[in-house]
């Protein structure tokens, strides 16, 4: 008899909501989480634990979006102040920091981590030459509002980018030019490329699209209990998670669409969800100023969960011995 139940761990420290999540790649030392708050402070994590590792102070306003190169070397900011910030990772120092005339929402950097790409209420995106700082960066523009997310895909050659305006658009890096793009009914919440850059994932009102990256085709869409504001594909394509207004985090199946579990353990809407690279958690960060790591596989032994188990003999000769399990995180 199996008794599984599913034990967040819940990461505090932030005073107000936290809006964006960013994990790295898996390095030597494992991998990391940092998420972007409206208290201006952004947290850089142990991805697998949670462990607060230290705070990005700099900003004069709220970061609404963050992100670290694969390496986990470089950390990026961008923020109501106006500013995106690149920050040593290892250090906690600011290494760059580039005006903008707006909010900035949405940064990222390109797999070689020479490059950033930001995007903003400008409505316009902007690609810095993080080893030529002082040259102006390359604009992209196109969009009439202002711009959520942007991130670089297919090797580096293309940008795909998310809008207020209630589009998705995918941008030739080396022209500057808008090479495809989808319109929404509703402002798109979240975008995310998948881990082998085939995916593109995208939330709008209490919809979850996955399309093709290569050229926009529709592969399937479900409809969920709430408003998405937030979704993430696993790195093997097999399920997809999802939070959004009524605070709870959902599990589908993502061939199928069917929910597989749902979770309630914030107090707040849920702003953003995400896998880590490996897997094995996905992380959500919430209004209530809390972020929390959820087990992808309830009762494995990972990270700072331990699966006990207790063997009970029944009195009687010859009986069967049972084996009760339950998921515990250690302290």
């Amino acid at each position: 008899m199996s008794n599984l139940r599913q034990t967040p761990l819940t990461c505090s420290g932030h005073t107000r909501p936290v809006v964006h999540l960013a994990f790295s790649d898996v390095t030597d030392s494992g991998y990391y989480l940092i998420s972007a708050c409206k208290d201006g402070k952004p947290m850089l994590r142990q991805g697998d634990t949670g462990d607060w590792i230290g705070t990005f102070e700099g900003h004069k306003g709220a970061v609404w979006g963050v992100a670290l190169n694969p390496q986990a070397t470089r950390a990026a900011t961008g923020a109501a102040d106006f500013n995106a910030k690149v920050w040593d990772a290892i250090k906690g120092e600011e290494v760059q920091s580039f005006q903008h005339n707006h909010i900035v929402k949405a940064v990222n950097f390109s797999t070689d981590s020479n490059y950033l790409c930001t995007g903003s209420n400008e409505k316009i995106v902007r690609i810095y030459d993080l080893n030529k700082p002082e040259v102006a960066p390359q604009i992209f523009s196109g969009h009439s509002s202002g711009i959520r997310h942007v991130t670089f895909f297919n090797n580096d050659t293309c940008l795909v980018t998310c809008s207020d305006d209630k589009t998705l658009r995918v941008w030739d890096k080396s022209s500057g030019k808008e090479i495809r793009r989808i319109d929404f009914p509703a402002v798109p919440n979240s975008m995310e490329v998948s881990k082998n850059g085939n995916i593109i994932t995208t939330t709008h009102a209490n919809i979850v699209t996955f399309w093709k990256s290569n050229d926009l085709t529709k592969i399937r869409e479900f409809i969920v209990p709430t408003q998405a504001n937030s979704a993430s594909l696993h790195p093997n394509c097999s399920i997809f998670v999802c939070g959004g207004e009524d605070l709870k985090v959902y599990k589908f199946d993502y061939c199928t669409g069917n929910e597989i579990e749902s979770f309630k353990g914030h107090f707040g809407p849920v702003h953003c969800v995400r896998f880590s690279p490996d897997g094995e958690l996905y992380a959500s960060g919430s209004e209530d100023g809390t972020l929390r790591l959820w087990q992808t596989t309830v009762g494995k032994t990972y990270g700072l969960w331990r699966c006990t188990e207790q063997t009970t003999v029944v009195a009687q000769e010859n009986s069967p011995v049972i084996n009760n399990k339950q998921e515990v995180p250690a302290n």
